[in-house]
Formats: structure tokens, sequence, C-alpha cells
């Protein structure tokens, strides 16, 4: 072989080279970089702290991981809080809370965040986003322990990287029915 036609050869090898390790830094990269979202390889209970959600909607609204806990909190006399947490991160708050008698899901939705600028039903009684949402219960739920208040229900990601609209909708609307269907309305 000619000196000429070595040289080639070793050219063509270093071109061989250098692409296969451009590929295999483009494959590691495009792993890296999220385009496929993570495995959501726990079970989502049908009862989170009493109320039962379909779980395919709660796990819509949840990032992947592989264990789900949750914890009931009280943090006043009228909210009732459902936390959430994949792999030991706080992930989504599902929450019952009581306020004035004149308020609506909009006003309500201003003590909430991620709620602003958000979708607001026909009825007027659900707001969300992408990332939150409140919806007001039926005028029929009522306790004596609340005589003047109706309780609104609020479901929030917790920087999850979560921002899907309509599972938060569907997520808020199938747990206000629940909600309305449980004691916390009797």
């Amino acid at each position: 072989m000619s000196a000429h036609g070595s040289l080639r050869r070793h050219r063509f090898i270093g071109m061989a080279v250098s692409l296969s390790a451009t590929v295999a830094l483009a494959a590691t990269l495009s792993a890296c970089s999220g385009d496929e979202p993570p495995k959501k390889a726990y079970t989502v209970p049908s009862s989170l702290c009493g109320i039962t959600v379909d779980p395919a909607l709660v796990k819509a609204a949840l990032p992947g991981g592989d264990s789900l806990t949750s914890a009931t909190v009280k943090p006043n006399g009228g909210t009732v809080r459902c936390n959430l947490s994949v792999d030991g991160k706080e992930a989504l708050s599902l929450a019952q809370a009581w306020w004035g008698e004149r308020d609506n899901a909009m006003g309500v939705a201003q003590g909430y965040a991620d709620t602003d600028d958000g979708a607001v039903s026909e009825d007027l009684r659900f707001v969300h986003t992408g990332k939150a949402g409140v919806g007001k219960t039926v005028s029929s739920c009522k306790v004596p322990r609340h005589p003047e208040q109706d309780l609104y229900t609020v479901v929030q990601t917790r920087d999850s990287g979560v921002d899907d609209p309509d599972a938060i909708e569907k997520l808020l609307i199938a747990y206000t029915k629940a909600v309305e269907g449980s004691p916390a309305c009797r």
C-alpha cells in the first residue's frame, strides 16, 4: 500500500471513530434531555385521605417516579389537605377549604398559587390552569360547624414539572364531585 493510500485509510478510520463518538454523545444527551417522561412505577390508591378518586386522573397530574405516599394535613379549622409525594418530594396537593358564602371560585382562586388567568367553567364553579385549580361544591354541601361558608376544593401541583390543563381540569371536577358525596358535605 502506498503512503498516500495509508494516509487516506487513517483519515477514514479517524472520521469513523469521530462519527461513532458523535453518535454516542448524541444518544447520551438525548437520553438525558428527557425526550421520554420518567415512568410512573407507583400505584395510586383509589382513596386518598378518605376521598375516593379515579387513580388514573390522579396519576395524570403526577410526575414520574418509583414510590407514592400521602399525608393528611389540617393547617386550620376549615382546611383539610391531602399531600401526595413522589419519591419523597411533595408533588400534588388535594385540599378542601371553607370560604365565605359570598365568595366564588374566581375569588377563592386568587388565594392559591398558579391559578392566575385560569380557564373558568361555564357555570363559574371551576377555575384551573395546567398547575392548579379551584372548584366550588354544590350549594347543598353544608355542615353545622361552617353555617355561613361554602366548601371549595383545590388541586395544586408542587414544583413537579407537571403543567397539563386537561389533567388538572379532569382531576379538579372529579375530586370536587367526590368531596360532594363524602362526609365533608354532611
